[in-house]
């Protein structure tokens, strides 16, 4: 089947490119979508025009279906978050989101980037111990359930040179 068909019947094709003010709304919504404590609006706007903050949307068609959020100084990152809107998960998107978010910050300087990730939340964990992250600490009950379990993060990092 033709490229440009295949893209024009699963929506578009994906692209990964720079977050903008007017995209606050729709990162808010997804990231309220994807995680127990959301960012508002107001959070996002502020974000973008941040000179250490790095907001990348991806972008399917016209639709904005995910973004990726780090904040660096000096040589290293931390990835504050990723999310894909949940009718375009299990298609690799995050992958390649991630990795092209990874080369963004290489290109700005970045040496090492370190997350934090839910120790149960298994999907994330595939995609962060496929792209080369390792496991580097754990805080015990960091995260709260608003059952009031409380679950543990565990530290990531991942050498970019």
């Amino acid at each position: 089947m033709m490229r440009w068909l295949r893209d024009l019947w699963r929506g578009g094709k994906a692209v990964v490119e720079p977050a903008r003010a007017r995209d606050a709304r729709r990162l808010a919504q997804l990231h309220a979508a994807s995680f127990r404590h959301g960012w508002g609006e107001s959070e996002f706007e502020q974000m973008v025009i941040e000179r250490n903050t790095l907001i990348q949307r991806l972008r399917i068609g016209r639709k904005l279906a995910g973004f990726a959020v780090s904040r660096f100084g000096a040589d290293e990152a931390e990835i504050l978050s990723i999310a894909i809107d949940a009718s375009y998960r299990g298609r690799g998107l995050s992958r390649d989101l991630l990795l092209t978010h990874l080369g963004h910050l290489a290109g700005r300087g970045v040496r090492s980037i370190f997350l934090e990730v839910e120790e149960n939340n298994a999907p994330a964990r595939r995609l962060y111990e496929g792209t080369g992250f390792a496991v580097v600490g754990r805080r015990e009950r960091y995260y709260r359930q608003p059952d009031g379990e409380q679950l543990n993060a565990l530290l990531m990092r991942r050498d970019l040179f």
